[in-house]
């Protein structure tokens, strides 16, 4: 329903030992972080390992175990977090990002994976 907003549209950048994009929850009514069972991002058809991906928002970075312990912060329906993989970083130049989260919804009986994909470009 929400999939293809996951990916805010010219948000590619350039960090400190790889890249980010900013992304939205795909789930109307916002979830606690550790309700965020795994984030999956794709470049160019490689999938980034868990380990360098990382999660942002409201000023907090996050490793993805970190989420899954985090009981006092929230990813709120509509909020930009900042999605971030240290890769050693991209070329300049179109990316295909896919992004993935799956969530846990305690009424649901399955755990839910939603994906966006995007072309995004990195400035020079």
């Amino acid at each position: 329903m929400m999939d293809n907003k996951m990916i805010v549209e010219g948000s590619l950048q350039s960090v400190d030992g790889g890249f980010s994009f900013l992304g939205r929850l795909p789930y109307y009514r916002g979830l606690g972080l550790s309700m965020i069972e795994d984030i999956q991002v794709t470049v160019d058809g490689e999938v980034q390992p868990r380990e360098s991906v990382r999660f942002a928002v409201r000023g907090k970075t996050y490793t993805l175990d970190e989420m899954e312990t985090c009981y006092d912060n929230r990813w709120n329906f509509g909020e930009k977090a900042q999605i971030i993989v240290l890769n050693g970083g991209l070329s300049a130049g179109s990316h295909t990002i896919t992004f993935a989260v799956r969530n846990r919804v305690s009424y649901l009986p399955f755990v839910p994976t939603t994906k966006d994909t995007k072309d995004l470009a990195l400035a020079a």
